[in-house]
């Protein structure tokens, strides 16, 4: 038999939960999945199953299995999200690049997508981790072709 388990909820339970909705930032998400993967109750266990399950940033998904086969679930890791993480990520990026003036720069295409929609930013700075700025410079590259 395993050692004994604490089944009882953190003090801050309910800031962790909410934490774990706050869809414009993955790093208070990640911080919950680390919090609530610390106490073994149903509770914590049904907002990690949620997590694994629906949250669009691979990295907290692969922690909230880590936590949860941690407490003996019998959780799937999902396989990785081909194409937009976020349904019609495409048309934003598009839209963000034809609303800067013509001959713009990267970094002025970056701040614009923070701005106007950081849900969609945080997301795929999540999910690419070191990689994002390669990445969203490689893909405002490819959008130069789209005229305004």
């Amino acid at each position: 038999m395993s050692t004994e388990q604490t089944y009882e909820l953190p003090p801050n339970f309910e800031e962790l939960k909410k934490s774990a909705s706050r869809m414009s930032n993955w790093r208070e998400r990640l911080d919950a999945v680390e919090q609530l993967g610390q106490w073994n109750d149903q509770q914590t266990i049904n907002i990690l199953a949620r997590m694994l399950k629906n949250d669009t940033v691979y990295p907290i998904q692969e922690a909230a299995y880590r936590k949860l086969r941690a407490f003996g679930e019998d959780a799937q890791l999902p396989p990785r999200k081909k194409g937009d993480l976020i349904k019609g990520a495409g048309k934003v990026f598009v839209r963000i690049k034809k609303s800067l003036p013509e001959g713009h720069t990267y970094e002025e295409f970056k701040e614009k997508l923070q701005k106007t929609r950081s849900d969609v930013f945080d997301t795929y700075e999540g999910d690419k981790g070191a990689d994002f700025d390669v990445w969203l410079e490689a893909l405002w590259a490819s959008l130069q072709s789209v005229k305004a």
